[in-house]
């Protein structure tokens, strides 16, 4: 049975979700990090949310740890990428708090329009100031909205609702969808900042967004313009913030998140025109019960039934997907592994090749299987997360194509292998579509199930060489259980595949690559079906 630490606070629901599956789960939140190290080894699974950062020492001393889970949408106190070469499937929650972040996001917009926080703390102060907290209508004014993904595109439904023209930059939607979500796209945010009154930010901290919302942009933005900030801190240049807000550049600002968390100083709070609070985006009893039972869910799954969803390091399957896949990837995974165990090691480049059906499949997953049976012959705990990540790691060029046309078959996956020893090529096809089969070796046609022990020689296509092959194996003791053959009519060469009910010894194979006209001899294990 699978172990699951909980490491967060965490509604209880999560719990129940996990029992309710089958999942053993230690539900101890606020250890101390020492105690964090003791028992980060005994699990299979570790949920979070913001207070456990799975970096470093704890994530070396999560030895048997599969997945991790984060109720909630950032994963910045994860490391992804240290995950992603362990083989570690990193899970968020993007769609359990999107309305409650985006509630959140406007709610800052209005308030900061309206004065709303500064006017709440004078009145409890005892003046009456109405002519100070003179605000901001916002009917008829501009919005811009950067990024328009499961928290911004609600964003920018609400603005529309308060009669709000809403520009967005988002450089991952289309056109069509712009237009289907009734905004109007900009090309830059340069642009964007130029155009608008309020800016709304709704990104995850990248490299390509730290710092994104700078000097320069700050200072394109019309005099007496808002800005609200409910992401990731380290997004809006606090140090420009700060310049604009107290020159009065900017009419006022509203933050959710900061720089440096907990933000208990900052000199950011020296100023009234800013308002703030504490991370607090995720922060209602509906969003929080969604996330538990989400991560719960989706971390279950995957332990019990290798259902991979809303991951940020391996594409994400459905229960549909997973099923359609499942015999394609089987199939790409015994491909790779074919030539990873026939062909030495020294790979510079890999080439896939999606023709009939599976050029309509989710391509991603097979190209990560092929990878995973490739390089597992070689390199040790390989899986289909890290595959991709270690191949690029060794330079290794990976080239992919797909046409909805095949010559002969209706769904085919080719594979070609460029590396030291030279050029190895293998395709398979779906029998019935659910049988994977080998139908192509080194461009000659030849068809055998993917499995059990294969042996795999090359040859002069001369008489004699099949007696021979059958000869060493009898003296051997070893029984041929399928035998295939193909050929190269122009060149004059052949190859043969061999399935034996045993494993033959390296003296074996040395015997049939010492027989007249035998070119190449090896060997691969492929395992049942």
């Amino acid at each position: 049975m699978p172990k699951v630490w909980i490491a967060d606070k965490m509604s209880s629901r999560a719990i129940e979700v996990f029992k309710n599956r089958g999942v053993e789960v230690d539900y101890k939140p606020g250890l101390s990090d020492e105690e964090k190290l003791a028992i980060a080894g005994d699990y299979d699974a570790i949920a979070v949310r913001s207070s456990t950062t799975l970096k470093g020492d704890l994530l070396d001393a999560a030895k048997r740890v599969k997945v991790i889970g984060r109720a909630g949408i950032g994963v910045d106190n994860v490391d992804v990428e240290g995950c992603s070469r362990r083989g570690i499937v990193v899970m968020n929650t993007p769609f359990g708090n999107t309305i409650t972040t985006a509630e959140l996001a406007v709610s800052h917009i209005v308030a900061a329009a309206r004065m709303i926080a500064q006017a709440s703390a004078s009145t409890r102060a005892g003046k009456w100031e109405k002519s100070r907290f003179m605000g901001m209508e916002l009917t008829g004014k501009k919005a811009g909205v950067i990024g328009a993904g499961n928290i911004g595109a609600i964003v920018c439904d609400r603005l529309k609702g308060l009669h709000m023209s809403v520009f967005v930059y988002d450089p991952f939607i289309s056109d069509e969808r712009a237009a289907a979500m009734g905004v109007t796209k900009m090309e830059t945010v340069a642009e964007l900042a130029e155009t608008v009154d309020i800016l709304t930010i709704h990104v995850p901290l990248l490299d390509a967004t730290r710092n994104l919302i700078n000097a320069d942009i700050i200072g394109r933005m019309k005099k007496g313009s808002i800005i609200v900030n409910c992401a990731r801190g380290g997004i809006v240049n606090e140090d420009a913030l700060y310049d604009a807000c107290k020159s009065g550049h900017l009419r006022a600002a509203a933050l959710d998140v900061f720089e440096h968390e907990p933000a208990r100083e900052n000199r950011l709070f020296e100023l009234d025109n800013i308002s703030f609070t504490p991370h607090i985006g995720a922060s209602t009893d509906e969003a929080q019960e969604n996330v538990a039972v989400q991560v719960a869910e989706q971390m279950s799954d995957y332990l019990l039934s290798g259902i991979v969803s809303n991951a940020v390091n391996v594409p994400s399957l459905t229960q549909d997907e997973q099923r359609l896949l499942s015999p394609y990837l089987l199939l790409a995974e015994r491909m790779g592994s074919f030539i990873g165990q026939t062909m030495k090691p020294g790979y510079s480049r890999v080439s896939v090749s999606f023709e009939g059906k599976a050029a309509n499949l989710n391509r991603k997953p097979l190209i990560n299987a092929i990878l995973q049976g490739l390089l597992s012959q070689s390199m040790e705990e390989v899986n289909a997360v890290n595959a991709g990540m270690l191949a690029r790691d060794r330079g290794i060029e990976l080239k992919e194509s797909a046409s909805e046309s095949s010559d002969h078959f209706s769904t085919l996956i080719r594979l070609e292998v460029v590396g030291d020893e030279g050029v190895r090529s293998v395709a398979g096809t779906l029998f019935d579509e659910s049988r994977p089969r080998l139908v192509n070796l080194d461009t000659c046609e030849v068809e055998i199930a993917p499995e059990g022990n294969l042996i795999f020689f090359q040859n002069e296509d001369k008489p004699g060489v099949i007696a021979a092959i059958g000869a060493v194996l009898a003296d051997a003791g070893i029984n041929i259980g399928d035998f295939r053959l193909g050929r190269r009519v122009d060149t004059g060469g052949a190859v043969a595949l061999i399935q034996v009910d045993t494993t033959p010894d390296a003296s074996v194979l040395a015997r049939m690559s010492e027989l007249p006209n035998v070119l190449a001899v090896r060997y691969a294990e492929l395992g049942k079906m």
